[in-house]
């Protein structure tokens, strides 16, 4: 580890499958010092320590900051992390540490206030309401109109976002919406989001903004399945997408960053693109999830972990492409609600693309489906080439190379 690399606190690790690959390359340019409310484990080869307290308490979290910049010139805070966003930016703030506000961050947390600052900002919207109630949520949607998406307004990764056809669909909708659950995150208030229903393609951007400049580094198109619900079951990364420049895009990514207040740092925002043009859906504050920025940095050889680190320390992001290739990521869920009783992975089944295979838990787990449960993933496949239908090709046979054995759940 180079002596000489700035310093950088970490606020939250994540889960090892998901996110290694950021603290990974991360530390490869950082000295990085891990807070986290978990005794550090596999991440310990990547860093330069760690502190164990509750990531929650914002006195405990700035103690334990300034008595690591006692021992380490740290040049910037950073979280991957959408329930530790808030957190780490107001400790950025008490710090003197680069990144945008608090407001700002707030702004993207809360999906009305989004809605709210862009609306008065002038950047298109679809129509919406905030409600608190069933009556409310079903005058709202008939004064919408059918067909309309109910979402908590606090949640992320698709949690409690269903669609609702008609009234009866609503009165589901909102009973999922408010139960949605994030195992150990709590629910900062039970008033939704009830919003037109946007048609055409989805994708996601993951964005670094420096001194207010936004420069989108992966557009991901996404595939959505377990409808009336958007569980997230793929994403492929082109990493020639016309969309990277396309002037439309990149006039919303401006606006919506410069109405939100946000100047420094990393958004992963996700966007339907309608016959009307593009519309957002919704704009995080940190890295994308489900391996979005690992595929990226094999498609394009911009590593977007790295790029958010230097954001959060003050210095230029590397935007430069190195090459442009297809990447894509399959994730597995059983056909219904199950226990795990063992897992393969056919290393000898994989098509000339396929960059890894991964099984994601183990027997004896319990995998249900929306509404009953989100993300009961059992593995993945993800593949890289300079051929989009033989990568597509290859991850048509993933269930085959991760193969799934288990047990109905009664």
């Amino acid at each position: 580890m180079d002596t000489n690399a700035p310093g950088l606190l970490l606020v939250g690790s994540g889960a090892q499958q998901y996110r290694e690959y950021i603290l990974a390359a991360v530390s490869r340019h950082f000295r990085v010092w891990l807070l986290d409310s978990d005794a550090p484990t596999w991440q310990l080869a990547h860093l330069e320590g760690a502190t164990r307290l509750d990531v929650r308490d914002p006195q405990a979290l700035q103690r334990a900051a300034r008595e690591v910049m006692d021992r380490l010139p740290v040049a910037g805070v950073l979280t991957y992390d959408e329930w530790l966003v808030l957190p780490v930016a107001r400790l950025a703030r008490e710090l003197g540490l680069p990144g945008s506000s608090p407001e700002a961050i707030l702004a993207c947390r809360d999906k009305a206030r989004t809605r709210s600052v862009l609306t008065a900002a002038g950047v298109p919207q679809p129509a919406y309401a905030v409600v608190s109630t069933v009556e409310e949520a079903i005058e709202s949607a008939t004064a919408i109109g059918y067909p309309v998406v109910v979402k908590a307004r606090d949640l992320a990764g698709s949690l409690g976002v269903v669609r609702a056809d008609d009234p009866t669909a609503v009165i589901a909708a909102v009973s999922a919406a408010v139960t949605a659950r994030y195992p150990g995150v709590p629910r900062e208030g039970t008033d939704l989001l009830v919003e037109e229903y946007l048609t055409g393609p989805e994708i996601s951007v993951d964005t670094v903004v420096a001194a207010g400049v936004c420069t989108p580094l992966v557009v991901a198109r996404k595939q959505v399945g377990f409808a009336p619900y958007f569980e997230e079951i793929g994403h492929t990364v082109d990493g020639a997408d016309p969309l990277l420049h396309d002037p439309e895009l990149l006039e919303q990514l401006s606006g919506i960053h410069r109405a939100l207040g946000f100047d420094y740092g990393f958004t992963h925002a996700e966007f339907k693109m309608t016959p009307g043009g593009p519309r957002l859906v919704e704009v995080n504050a940190r890295l994308g999830g489900d391996l979005i920025p690992y595929l990226g940095m094999l498609a394009t050889g911009v590593d977007p972990a790295v790029a958010a680190a230097r954001a959060a320390v003050g210095l230029p992001p590397d935007t430069t492409p190195r090459h442009r290739r297809f990447a894509a990521v399959r994730f597995l869920y059983p056909e219904a609600d199950c226990e795990v009783l063992d897992l393969t992975v056919h290393e000898d089944r994989q098509g000339p693309t396929v960059h890894r295979s991964s099984a994601t838990v183990g027997p004896g787990t319990r995998l249900e489906l929306p509404p009953r449960g989100y993300l009961s993933r059992y593995g993945n496949v993800i593949a890289v080439g300079d051929d989009r239908a033989q990568v597509t090709a290859d991850l048509s046979e993933a269930e085959s190379i991760v193969e799934l054995h288990a047990k109905p759940l009664d």
